[in-house]
């Protein structure tokens, strides 16, 4: 409970204090600040507290090839449910000034900024949020209900940086399908034991999703 206390709120703050309470250089302070909290307490507390071993966290029991393939369903989804619900017909005018003030508001930037944040950001999630908010709380709950606490802390600050920028029900909409997603990631990491077959899924996820702010912002 402790060491749930100590990181589930900080991405949270890192997302409120960016983007809503002090935009600009010191909201961003805080933001790098709380990443870095959030890459390194599992880790520390892995390997001083719980006396821990380092891992890759090997797939040995496989699920890479499930991974692939839940990444390829959730994708299509996505683009499913962001053409239904008009997406592609939204006002941008919020999406293009938080893109203008995190500097991604050129093509070439945005597209490395892409493949950065889908390939590294989401296996530092898969990192943090399957691998030690999950386990830690299997500690405490049954693996069902550990599922489902790890998708939420894993929603909450998707919830704060979504509302910036799309209305209500948008927000509404994309938190669900964050919050199926952390679902979807959990049950890979509890059945596999291993951070790749969700990572893989993630990626193949964030790729559609990125895609989508693609077309909104140049397309």
């Amino acid at each position: 409970m402790l060491a749930l206390a100590l990181l589930a709120p900080v991405p949270s703050l890192g997302v409120a204090a960016a983007m809503h309470i002090a935009p600009g250089p010191a909201g961003r302070a805080v933001f790098v600040a709380a990443k870095i909290w959030v890459l390194l307490f599992p880790a520390v507390w892995h390997l001083a507290v719980d006396r821990g071993r380092p891992s890759w966290s090997p797939p040995r029991r496989g699920g890479l090839a499930v991974g692939l393939a839940t990444g390829v369903m959730a994708a299509v989804v996505i683009m499913i449910a962001a053409r239904a619900s008009g997406v592609f017909h939204m006002d941008v005018t919020a999406l293009i000034k938080t893109v203008e003030e995190m500097g991604l508001n050129s093509p070439r930037v945005y597209l490395i900024s892409a493949f950065g944040w889908t390939f590294a950001n989401s296996l530092m999630e898969e990192y943090v949020y399957r691998w030690f908010v999950f386990s830690r709380f299997e500690n405490l709950v049954p693996k069902g209900a550990a599922m489902v606490a790890s998708a939420a802390v894993f929603t909450a600050h998707h919830v704060l940086a979504l509302s910036t920028y799309l209305s209500v029900g948008l927000t509404a909409l994309a938190s669900l399908g964050v919050f199926l997603g952390g679902l979807l990631w959990a049950a890979l990491y509890g059945r596999y034991r291993s951070v790749w077959p969700g990572w893989i899924s993630h990626v193949v996820a964030d790729a559609a999703i990125f895609g989508v702010g693609w077309v909104l912002l140049f397309g």
